[in-house]
């Protein structure tokens, strides 16, 4: 709080924050450092805002009114009269106010200066949104290495035999909350024969983590206690119960499941949430837990809930998980139409209107779902696992490389194989040797699994399955540079393909043989392969999606662009990798998009494009990097930045 602004200017500064991050300390060390400048003194006051019981505005302007001076008998028995004193002091003066723990603004907006040279520094967990013309500061969480620096700090001499290891791992543990740093600094002060990785260990586990943040009177989940009593019985609710949602953070909808309330009152509960700081909003719409008061909200759950309760709230939720999962992953399947979610009604919900909706649900919610699909696979609710896995099989495309592909199929499998069904079970394997082709580069597993695939699919008469099993070994095949198997599993491929009418298959078949004759040094035969694709992809009776279509002619297109460089017709090849790799439709980054987009580059460079080229070397650098090849990432950097 600075004391050397222009006078006549009053400056009310406002810092918020949830429970335990230190709030009061900092506006304490603030007015100590603003002290100087200011000769007329500061102020402070506890307005008890998160006491059941908050002090009433006409005790807090008689406190104030006695601090500035004011005899007891002159202070004027109305709240009007008192706050007109108060301003008009407060005009005359250099002073600081300190309003530690503000309670609402009706509270504090009686006790802001009017004008003059004063100031006001208020400190709220609440977010106080209603007040105009204050400054404002929200204090978050430590980072981890300010958050070490702090507990370090707090130990002193005896850090240098904890060792910094263990110190950082307790302060990661606390998840960057001052007070629990606090509080775990002081139990091994006062506990000299503790090492700082035993507590880390016993801190290590869930189930007691909570109660281990406790020493002599401090205990955390008391700070987390008061906001929670400042709660609406609704809002309570929500809030404990959300503490069985499988992932970190949470939207409106999975709230209102879990709270078994409509769409509109579960905003309202979140809104009153993050006011109190027990739950961080994000620009994307949801809502996070940190770590310690998901914990908290836990605990409360199981206090204030029965078993039967719980055992229900759990079972509605990762059954909504799942079937809305479910139905959302339907959005691209080969199939025309708009899947419905699920028990729409449930919670008032609006159904997800376009895929590209269903897109950012399944890619922002995925710890919930998978979450869900986790549990269930635990409780043996094998058709409600294998339901889920297979929605996702089309939509994994474009995510190529989530890291949740593997745990999915695997659990699909397994989940087939319980119910005894060959052929979704080897529809299940063959996602899975996709994984391993496109993700681990893992040739074996991929013509392991595929093995497996075709002889269940075999046993059960699942033909399509077959035929998908010769599609998924064509990158075992061709990693074992085993070009001429890999271009025979993929013309079988394709043949069954056309004969079981599937389009959409028969065209990832022919990319397949297109990259096989590529691999052969057969440019003309893998053309022919790849241009039938976009011409499958632009007719009018292909029937698959527009969707569908545009993605499979991009997925051709990067092929067809490489062979057409092979073959030295280089205008040609640039116009097919540009249309492959212009920005547009929302893709996953994969390896096949940030090779075309470097071979653009190189040919953009050869026709003496620099701008251009350099762009694509950047956009390549990019992906090269989300995907973790760190040499190609600094291949194409450099060139991004090369001098022209």
């Amino acid at each position: 709080m600075r004391s050397d602004l222009a006078p006549g200017v009053a400056v009310v500064g406002l810092v918020t924050g949830s429970a335990g991050l230190g709030k009061t300390t900092f506006a304490v060390r603030a007015a100590h450092a603003a002290r100087p400048g200011l000769p007329d003194g500061v102020f402070f006051l506890d307005p008890f805002g998160m006491s059941q019981r908050p002090l009433p505005v006409d005790d807090a302007l008689a406190l104030l009114l006695g601090a500035l001076g004011v005899a007891a008998q002159q202070v004027p028995a109305d709240t009007h009269g008192r706050a007109s004193l108060y301003r008009s002091l407060l005009r005359e003066r250099r002073v600081l106010v300190l309003l530690d723990n503000a309670a609402s603004e009706e509270q504090v907006r009686p006790l802001l200066p009017a004008g003059g040279t004063a100031r006001v520094l208020v400190t709220s967990r609440r977010l106080l949104s209603g007040l105009e013309g204050v400054r404002r500061l929200v204090l978050g969480p430590l980072q981890l290495p300010e958050a070490t620096e702090l507990l370090t700090g707090i130990l002193g001499e005896r850090s240098a035999t904890d060792g910094e290891p263990a110190l950082t791992r307790l302060a990661q543990l606390c998840g960057g909350l001052p007070l629990a740093l606090r509080i775990i600094g002081n139990r091994l002060v006062s506990r000299p024969d503790w090492g700082a990785d035993e507590l880390a260990r016993r801190l290590a586990d869930e189930e007691r983590r909570l109660e281990q943040f406790r020493a002599g009177d401090l205990k955390i989940a008391n700070a987390f206690g008061m906001s929670y009593e400042q709660l609406a019985p609704a809002a309570r609710r929500i809030f404990r119960r959300l503490a069985v949602v499988p992932g970190r953070d949470v939207d409106a909808a999975l709230a209102a499941v879990a709270g078994g309330t409509s769409a509109e009152d579960a905003w309202d509960a979140l809104d009153d949430l993050v006011d109190l700081g027990l739950l961080q909003d994000t620009t994307e719409g949801r809502y996070r837990f940190h770590d310690l008061v998901r914990l908290f909200a836990r605990d409360r759950l199981q206090r204030e809930e029965t078993v039967a309760e719980r055992a229900a709230l759990a079972e509605r939720t990762t059954s909504w998980l799942l079937r809305t999962a479910t139905a959302t992953g339907a959005w691209f399947g080969p199939a025309d139409g708009r899947p419905e979610a699920p028990d729409a009604g449930l919670a008032g919900l609006a159904p997800l209107a376009s895929a590209e909706e269903a897109d950012e649900w399944l890619r922002a919610g995925v710890d919930n779902w998978l979450g869900a699909l986790r549990l269930a696979a635990e409780g043996g609710r094998h058709t409600e696992v294998l339901d889920c896995a297979e929605s996702m099989g089309w939509y994994s495309d474009r995510w190529v490389h989530g890291p949740h592909w593997n745990e999915v199929f695997t659990l699909g499998a397994t989940a087939a194989a319980a119910l005894g069904d060959h052929g979704r079970h080897a529809a299940q394997l063959n996602h899975v040797a996709w994984v391993h082709g496109v993700q681990t580069l893992d040739a074996e597993a991929v013509l392991r699994c595929t093995a497996e695939a075709m002889d269940l699919a075999a046993r059960s008469g699942a033909t399509a399955q077959i035929a998908w099993a010769h599609c998924r070994a064509v990158p075992g095949y061709r990693l074992l540079g085993r070009f001429d198997e890999a271009a025979a599993s993929a013309s079988r491929a394709a043949r069954m393909f056309k004969g079981l009418g599937d389009t959409r298959a028969y065209c990832s078949s022919l990319v397949n043989l297109g990259l096989c004759r590529r691999d052969q040094g057969r440019h003309e035969e893998a053309l022919e392969s790849l241009r039938e694709v976009v011409a499958l992809a632009g007719a009018a009776g292909s029937g698959m999606t527009p969707g569908t279509a545009a993605f499979v002619r991009r997925h051709a297109l990067a092929p067809l662009g490489g062979s057409l460089a092979l073959l030295g017709r280089r205008a040609e090849a640039v116009e097919a990798l540009t249309e492959a790799t212009a920005p547009g439709e929302r893709l996953d980054p994969s390896h096949w998009q940030a090779d075309a987009l470097e071979q653009l580059a190189a040919l953009l460079a050869e026709e003496g494009r620099d701008a251009e080229s350099r762009l694509a070397y950047a956009r390549a650098a990019l992906m090269f990097e989300t995907l973790g090849d760190a040499d190609a990432h600094r291949r194409c950097a450099a060139r991004a930045t090369a001098a022209p």
